[in-house]
């Protein structure tokens, strides 16, 4: 597994990453010895770079379940990985309560993920959402305050605006920006955020790279999806829209047999393709699908391969919004 530059500013992870969030939460059924296998499997790989948030996961310790299970599975570990977390959603077990991209709130929920992850520092910290009732000069001044004390090494921001990314970098460096990004999520082309990271020297951390799953080819059917997936009340999962998002997986379907690769193989390929300025974090609980993920490095595509799977999924063909 390559290693490489996450940003300008020094910090240095797997070409591609490990989603952690639906070991926790949000994609059916859970089973945390699963997960940690799937992580130290993952470090066995190579896999430095293994992505978290406040977020994931409740359990009866209260929000950051997910946090907790990934220190659980880096016991004696930390040395190996770059660990990428996230502060700003509060939460209940069951409701989304707003935002707070308070500098207090960094600081308080820094102090609990360091706890929660076994570490003395966090790698790269993200605000996870920018609260709309706080200026993101002030959210990201009090992150910087926790570089500068030793807490966090790295700042990162998820699901912004350029206007947003250029003040935040006008405060102290943005090393990532974090946004959804895939064949059928290619928001950040048209908004400029993509531009302007590159423009501004920041790394980019395309999630959900195969668009939660639909580009696999594995989903068929709502039916497949279990009770408490959150994926059935997305706009994109709806029946009207998965009828007709499913042609997109059709198209990327024929194409993969033809590379004598998987659909997930040939859309993480694609990811990769469009620069080494991208470290997707692919998310899986299994070992299985995380071999296979990792496995896309090897899928190689011509200029050709690329343009032909941007005719199968063209920008604005996908139905529904992502959230």
């Amino acid at each position: 597994m390559k290693i490489v530059n996450l940003g300008t500013q020094g910090l240095k992870v797997s070409q591609q990453g490990l989603g952690c969030m639906g070991m926790s939460e949000f994609y059916g059924d859970t089973d945390e010895t699963q997960g940690i296998h799937t992580i130290h499997r993952a470090i066995e790989l190579g896999v430095t770079f293994l992505d978290t948030a406040t977020a994931y996961g409740y359990d009866d310790e209260g929000p950051s379940s997910n946090e907790r299970l990934l220190g659980k599975a880096l016991k004696g570990k930390h040395d190996q990985v770059v660990i990428a977390t996230k502060f700003g959603p509060l939460r209940s077990k069951t409701e989304h309560l707003g935002l707070d991209g308070s500098p207090e709130n960094a600081r308080k929920v820094c102090e609990q993920s360091l706890k929660n992850l076994g570490t003395d520092v966090i790698d790269l910290y993200y605000l996870h959402r920018v609260d709309p009732n706080i200026p993101i000069e002030e959210s990201v001044g009090g992150m910087a305050d926790l570089v500068k004390e030793g807490k966090v090494r790295y700042l990162g921001l998820s699901e912004v605006t350029v206007d947003q990314l250029k003040r935040a970098q006008g405060v102290h460096p943005i090393s990532a920006v974090q946004t959804e990004y895939s064949l059928w999520s290619r928001d950040v082309e048209e908004n400029g955020v993509l531009q302007a990271c590159r423009e501004l020297g920041v790394g980019f951390v395309p999630y959900s790279p195969l668009g939660r799953g639909f580009l696999t080819g594995s989903l068929k059917d709502r039916g497949q999806l279990k009770e408490g997936d959150w994926r059935l009340h997305n706009p994109r999962f709806t029946d009207d829209a998965f009828a007709s998002n499913l042609r997109i997986v059709e198209g990327i379907e024929k194409m993969a047999a033809e590379k004598g690769c998987t659909p997930a193989q040939l859309a993480l390929a694609w990811v990769h393709a469009q620069g080494e300025d991208m470290v997707p974090i692919p998310g899986t609980k299994r070992i299985k699908y995380l071999e296979q993920n990792i496995a896309a490095l090897d899928v190689q595509l011509t200029h050709e391969d690329v343009q032909h799977l941007q005719t199968l999924a063209p920008v604005g063909q996908t139905v529904g919004e992502r959230y």
